[in-house]
């Protein structure tokens, strides 16, 4: 099928459209910009040079991609942001460039099958894994690392340099200044940890006994009197053959930031 722009846009000679591609009212597509194919842009939509994009996604109204990072250091270098496939960016997304100043990475990235919902933002050197959902107003500072099937509440905000794990769940108005590990559930305004994301997990189709063995080394690590240096290794011994375990093991480990504690209620 024909690319559609609607007479109002405007679409540089230096952006590269795919098949299929619709680009509605007062879009604005600026030049050194790919669109992969059959993507759909609602009105009013501005992407900026250094933006790409893959397959089939979905951008609704005020979405704004590819802007400066709001980092004093930014010397204008050429950073991007890239889009996977089959993202939904609901009203008003915003997403911005890299600095450059992170070695080994010059992108914002976004994966595939992601929703964004309604003023959400995504700050520089962010890089986002696949099926992560944030919900309305919910912010991601620069430098952060989310994992896959990673849900993030909304008008929530993360701190700089902060790491998500994978299947992790945070919840609606939290704030969070260390890394939240793989499969556990995070919530508060100063955020703390509530066990594993049991329930989304068997969502996700894991095994009871992943279940459970990630409930026993979340209360290992996090709620028995062990040092943090046992108690990883004794969860790592017992559960050596739980790949979850191990992974929540490993992430916990290799944190630089230190991650969050486990809350006072927490099972």
């Amino acid at each position: 099928m024909a690319t559609e722009i609607h007479p109002s846009a405007v679409v540089d000679s230096g952006a590269q459209l795919g098949e299929n591609v619709k680009i509605g009212p007062f879009c604005y597509i600026e030049g050194n910009t790919i669109i992969g194919d059959n993507c759909t842009l609602d009105a009013n939509v501005h992407i900026k040079p250094f933006t790409r994009m893959g397959k089939g996604n979905t951008l609704d109204s005020g979405v704004v991609l590819g802007g400066l990072p709001q980092h004093l250091g930014f010397k204008g270098e050429e950073t991007w942001v890239e889009l996977g496939d089959n993202n939904s960016l609901r009203e008003y997304v915003s997403i911005h460039r890299a600095t450059g100043l992170d070695i080994g990475r010059e992108n914002t990235v976004i994966g595939s099958n992601c929703m964004l919902m309604a003023y959400t933002h995504v700050a520089h050197d962010c890089v986002l894994g696949d099926h992560v959902i944030m919900a309305s107003s919910a912010k991601l500072a620069g430098h952060i690392e989310v994992g896959n099937h990673v849900t993030i509440g909304g008008m929530s905000g993360i701190h700089q340099f902060v790491r998500i794990g994978d299947y992790a769940f945070v919840g609606a108005m939290a704030g969070f200044g260390q890394d939240i590990p793989p499969y556990m559930i995070a919530t508060g305004v100063r955020g703390e940890l509530h066990g594993p994301n049991s329930i989304g997990l068997r969502r996700s189709g894991f095994k009871a006994k992943t279940c459970n063995a990630l409930k026993k080394a979340y209360k290992l690590i996090f709620r028995s009197e062990m040092s943090r240096p046992d108690a990883l290794a004794a969860a790592e011994k017992e559960f050596a053959e739980i790949p979850e375990v191990l992974n929540l093991v490993e992430f916990i480990r290799s944190s630089k930031r230190g991650v969050a504690p486990a809350g006072h209620g927490s099972k």
